[in-house]
């Protein structure tokens, strides 16, 4: 995302650094705004404290972060209580800190006071054929014979970035046939209907990486990796195998520095 493109960008610019992805997915989970509070003050402080409520977590992010040049990124925010808990004032932190959120409902930073606003547009074109073609050729512009049929495929995913990664995934190294085969079935899909398109990709999977892409999706989101294959390998599935493959077609995301399993949340 482009939240994490700055992020990687300029955390080094500041004393402390600390991504919240999915803010909205974890508030909603027991305790999840306390989790978040902790990640927030373990990031930056490094090390663990004790948090048993909300209001506990408010108070020691504004004793301990107020003098601390920090970068804080609050990704996928759709509730104020989630801003108010987390980052609801500047004086929580130091002078120079920035706080970047990103959100679906432009409302919700109408509460807070915000510097500035950026809205996303969509990709065009030629920005979405690069994309598509990173992941379908591993190059930033399609092979020559592949030309015609990018450009078809492309414009059947509306400029969403995530149809246009798990397509091109997904149609790596496959043959002319099957991406014809594949251009059909989207030509069928009305435009709007984002799940149905990702859906080919998943209908691509074997019986076998299936199992694994729903046990990852209902069980080992933000789970580590080994721990997740440990369980499943324990329940007699091959999963390590499994799960780079679900990665290699960007339905699922390994996370390099936690390495934590991830899913966009329209998967």
């Amino acid at each position: 995302t482009i939240a994490k493109a700055v992020y990687n960008l300029i955390f080094h610019r500041f004393e402390g650094c600390s991504f919240l992805a999915n803010v909205r997915e974890v508030s909603k989970q027991h305790n999840g705004l306390v989790h978040l509070q902790k990640q927030l003050l373990r990031d930056v402080l490094r090390k663990k404290l004790a948090i048993c409520n909300v209001d506990r977590g408010i108070n020691l992010i504004k004793q301990r972060l107020r003098c601390k040049r920090v970068l804080v990124i609050l990704d996928d925010v759709d509730e104020l209580n989630q801003l108010n808990s987390l980052a609801e004032k500047r004086d929580w932190f130091g002078l120079g800190s920035r706080i970047i959120i990103t959100t679906r409902d432009e409302h919700l930073l109408k509460n807070l006071q915000v510097d500035e606003k950026y809205k996303v547009i969509e990709m065009n074109r030629n920005e979405s054929l690069q994309l598509f073609s990173l992941h379908a050729f591993r190059q930033d512009h399609p092979s020559k014979d592949y030309m015609e049929l990018s450009i078809d495929v492309v414009s059947h995913t509306g400029g969403l970035p995530l149809a246009l990664e798990v397509l091109g995934s997904f149609l790596c190294d496959k043959t002319i046939t099957e991406w014809r085969s594949a251009l059909e079935k989207l030509q069928r899909i009305p435009d709007g209907r984002v799940m149905e398109k990702l859906k080919i990709s998943f209908d691509g999977l074997d019986d076998s990486q299936k199992n694994i892409f729903l046990h990852v999706a209902c069980f080992f989101i933000r789970k580590t990796k080994n721990w997740a294959i440990g369980i499943l390998e324990s329940c007699g599935m091959f999963s390590e195998i499994e799960i780079r493959v679900l990665a290699d077609r960007s339905l699922v995301t390994i996370d390099e520095v936690k390495n934590t399993l991830s899913m966009h949340d329209l998967l």
